[in-house]
């Protein structure tokens, strides 16, 4: 043998068999085996996002299964040099050794690869469950899509029904106010007739017998308490439809309890009884609606009269319980009321019992007194006691600055105008009703010192406007061709008769109507039928407001 190919051979394995260092020699003894644990090819590249929990027992398995392979590797690289040195220097027991180590290398390995598919089979399981849950998620978002499309769909048709219901409803709205409109001119007018008339003869001369002043006074009576019914109606109505405007503003208590006063004194000394006052602070302001104000008074001062025993009392008091509240009280002697009427109080067009009675009445005028109280931020309330008499009263907002008592000065009388003013004015009537110039006509009789002309339209009103220059106008709003409001404007837009102060005579005496007239520029408006003395007390304010003028 040549030294080149002489053979050396290494030291003793852990078996005794020598092993060659020599690595051609090595790995032909260590070359493949058909035997051999084959490596497992990789994990699931598909691995869904949504098991991420999972993520960390795979990565363990992994490890695992790494270091079992290594081992396993390790294993039979040293079986493979057993069974090529055995026939050497191994026993057969070391052999068996060995190969019972190597089983269990591959139950282990075989005990992973079970443990990996186990795993693997877990994370699809939950991948399946994850997809089968977004596609019932997504099930639900197109249900739950299709639903708010067809709620979307009913909303809009909801929205056009309440167009067209609204739209209804103003339109129905008109159609009342316009009624209303119409039947408040339709029935004041011939109440002009009457109720003017009425007081010309009962001012008049010669002076009337007891029996006619007595048939008289059941006309005016009459008259007026139509009048009151058809404002009573109207004002329902109006505070119904919402329509109602307020002109709220600081008002002066002390001033609206003696205009109140004086206004009632005469119908409580007409059935003797006795109206008491009390002092009223000069310094209190309600912030609310001066004429509402007088109307809710006038309405509880008149019941209290109405229906007091014979003899009666009434006490007005006003008080502050809070410092944002003013209460003013009606207390009266009369019957009283029971808990049973006291819960029907407010109700529309119940009189209580009192239908049978002799006093007149709707029963709507405590309802449109609550309406109106509550309108300007009040309330209203009533105790009574049966046998005993009842107490009214109401809050109102309390103005918080106390003011100097100003109220507007009293309105000088009329005859002592008539008796200063001694140089003939002129005062021209245009008007369309026959009736209702023969009124004025009959009034002004009685002021020599007031010239008449008149005018059957509002064309030529201004005309005679424009040739006699007359000192006032007396202007009615619904007369043929053009209104009284477009007459108006005419003459406003006239230096020559721009200065002359206009006022309207209407039966279109809503609150609506009034307040047009008003923006319009007409110095004043009064409303048919006419009330004579208030009728001369407006025209004399604008003969003086046109002299100095």
């Amino acid at each position: 043998m040549n030294r080149d190919d002489k053979h050396v051979s290494g030291p003793p394995n852990d078996y005794g068999c020598a092993v060659d260092t020599d690595d051609s020699g090595l790995s032909a003894v260590t070359g493949p085996h058909p035997d051999r644990l084959r490596v497992v090819r990789g994990l699931d590249r598909r691995r869904s996002e949504r098991a991420a929990m999972l993520d960390d027992a795979t990565a363990q398995s992994q490890t695992h299964l790494s270091t079992e392979r290594e081992r396993a590797a390790h294993v039979r690289e040293e079986a493979a040099c057993f069974d090529a040195v055995m026939p050497i220097s191994c026993s057969r027991e070391d052999a068996v050794h060995l190969r019972e180590d190597t089983v269990h290398l591959r139950e282990d390995a075989a005990t992973s690869r079970e443990q990996d598919i186990g795993i693997t089979e877990t994370k699809q399981a939950a991948s399946a469950d994850h997809m089968a849950t977004l596609l019932q998620a997504n099930e639900h978002l197109v249900v739950a899509t299709i639903e708010a499309q067809k709620l979307t769909e009913q909303v809009e048709i909801a929205k056009v029904q309440l167009e067209h219901a609204k739209f209804g409803a103003e339109k129905a709205n008109l159609a009342k106010s316009n009624f209303l409109s119409s039947m408040s001119h339709e029935l004041r007018t011939p109440l002009n007739a009457i109720l003017g008339f009425a007081q010309l003869l009962e001012a008049g001369s010669p002076t009337l017998t007891d029996t006619q002043n007595a048939r008289l006074q059941q006309i005016i009576q009459s008259g007026w308490y139509l009048l009151d019914l058809i404002n009573e109606v109207l004002d329902l109505a109006v505070i119904e439809s919402g329509k109602l405007s307020l002109s709220e503003e600081p008002v002066l208590l002390f001033d609206v309890m003696h205009e109140c006063q004086a206004m009632i004194e005469p119908q409580a000394q007409q059935r003797g009884i006795q109206l008491d006052f009390l002092p009223v602070d000069s310094t209190w302001f309600a912030y609310a609606d001066r004429t509402r104000v007088k109307q809710v008074l006038i309405n509880l001062l008149s019941n209290a009269i109405k229906y007091n025993r014979e003899h009666g009392t009434v006490v007005v008091a006003c008080t502050a319980p809070t410092p944002e509240r003013i209460r003013i009280s009606i207390k009266d002697s009369g019957a009283g009321l029971s808990a049973e009427k006291l819960a029907q109080l407010f109700q529309p067009f119940n009189r209580l019992g009192q239908e049978a009675g002799n006093e007149e009445g709707t029963g709507i005028g405590l309802v449109v007194t609550k309406q109106l109280v509550g309108l300007m931020g009040g309330s209203i309330g009533v105790e009574s006691t049966v046998g005993v008499g009842s107490e009214f009263w109401i809050d109102l907002i309390r103005d918080g600055a106390p003011r100097l008592a100003t109220g507007p000065a009293l309105p000088a009388d009329p005859a002592s105008k008539a008796r200063e003013n001694t140089a003939l004015r002129t005062l021209l009537y245009v008007e369309d009703n026959p009736a209702n110039l023969m009124l004025v006509e009959q009034i002004i009789e009685g002021h020599p010192h007031i010239r008449m002309l008149s005018a059957r339209d509002g064309l030529l009103g201004i005309a005679l406007a424009r040739a006699q220059l007359p000192d006032v106008i007396l202007m009615d709003i619904n007369l043929p061709g053009i209104s009284g409001i477009q007459a108006l404007e005419i003459l406003r837009k006239d230096p020559v008769t721009a200065h002359i102060p206009v006022l309207a005579i209407s039966a279109n005496a809503m609150q609506s109507d009034i307040q047009k007239g008003l923006e319009a520029g007409f110095f004043r408006y009064i409303t048919k039928p006419i009330k004579v003395n208030e009728f001369m007390e407006a025209l004399d304010l604008a003969l003086d407001v046109s002299e100095s003028g």
